[in-house]
This record gives structure tokens, sequence and C-alpha cells, in this order.
């Protein structure tokens, strides 16, 4: 198992690199493990509410770059993940039987399983905020690549400062399907770490009862 101490490091590693080194790019079996992270994330029903587009075209990107504030994580970074929220598929009785059934689960158990999933989006999400949770799962995953990238020395941004409207139509996203919920870089660091993360203390955030 990992040290307790390798733990802390990788979090005090992770920060929000703004400029990457473009001469350093992650190698394939470091970019395996991203995504693997990815497809080993966690997700409400199990549903994977996501799907990954990686982002390699040089002219792609800095098109991107320009919907996204001009930030040069964009172009600078070894690797450029937009992150999609599935919208259509979490709320196809298809699709949500077939990520129950592949847990070879009985006929019974299926259909309890259905009716708990079916009542949970009537009860607690409406048509109008399916994105909003699908994103919510898609925001647990950034977290889990982060933090893996971390644990390898790999830098990483969370970008949510773009004009979402135009990066969907840059690239051909059909919203009534998914949309974008983030944009994520990886990369290393060009410029050295901030010395000190600025965090509440933990009185501040945790209270026990």
């Amino acid at each position: 198992m990992i040290s307790n101490e390798a733990i802390l490091e990788a979090l005090n590693f992770r920060h929000a690199c703004k400029i990457f080194d473009e001469s350093k790019k992650i190698l394939d079996e470091n970019m395996d493990i991203l995504l693997q992270s990815a497809r080993l994330s966690p997700s409400s029903f199990g549903m994977e509410h996501w799907r990954l587009l990686m982002i390699e075209d040089k002219d792609l990107r800095e098109k991107l770059r320009l919907s996204c504030w001009n930030q040069p994580q964009i172009t600078t970074a070894s690797c450029v993940m937009v992150i999609l929220a599935k919208t259509d598929d979490v709320s196809n009785p298809n699709y949500i039987r077939k990520m129950f059934e592949r847990k070879n689960l009985d006929a019974d158990a299926i259909e309890l399983y259905m009716k708990k999933y079916s009542q949970f989006i009537e009860q607690k999400i409406s048509s109008n905020s399916l994105f909003e949770w699908s994103a919510r799962q898609c925001y647990i995953l950034a977290s889990q690549i982060a933090l893996s990238g971390a644990m390898m020395g790999i830098d990483s941004c969370y970008i949510e400062g773009f004009v979402k409207n135009e990066v969907e139509e840059m690239l051909e996203i059909d919203t009534e399907k998914e949309q974008v919920a983030l944009i994520m870089t990886f990369g290393y660091r060009l410029n050295p770490q901030p010395e000190k993360k600025y965090r509440l203390d933990m009185n501040e955030i945790v209270k026990i009862r």
C-alpha cells in the first residue's frame, strides 16, 4: 500500500499549473495510467456519465485556446482532455439496463435497480439538471485523474473558464446527447510551484458531532 507520506506529498505536489514546459511530453505508459484512472473512477449508480476527447491537433488547440479565455495551458500542455457529461444515455432505459446487467445480477435484482434509478431521476433530477448531475460525476473523475497524475509527478490544471457553446460547436458535440463539463490539461510545469498552499485550517472545515 502507499504510505501516508506519499499521499500527502502527491496532494501537496498538485497545483493549478498555468504554463507547461512544451518540450516535455507524457510517456505513453504514464498516459495509460491517467486514462485507466478515468476509466476506474466511481460514479452515481455506476452509470459512467462521461466521455473523454483528447485534443492533439495543433491547429485545433490554437482555436480551442481562444474559446478558453486565451489560457496558455491549452497550447503548452502535453495532454488536453475535454470531459463530456452524458445527458442522453443516463436517461435511456436501454443504456441503464445494460449498465446494471453487466454486474451479473439476477432478473429481480436488475428490475429493483431499474425501479430505484427511475425513482431517483424522477424525484431528484429534472430534465434540465441532467447535465449538472452528470457534470458532478465528471468532477469525481477529474479529481481522480489529477491525483494519479500527481503521484507520477505529472502536473495538471482544471479549466472551467471557457465559452461552452463555442467549444461544443468547434468540437462538433451533439448537445442533445452530451455537453462539455470541464477541460483538463496535463504535462510538466515550466515554472516552480508556489511555495505555500493557502487552505483553511482543519478546524474550519471539519466539524465532529
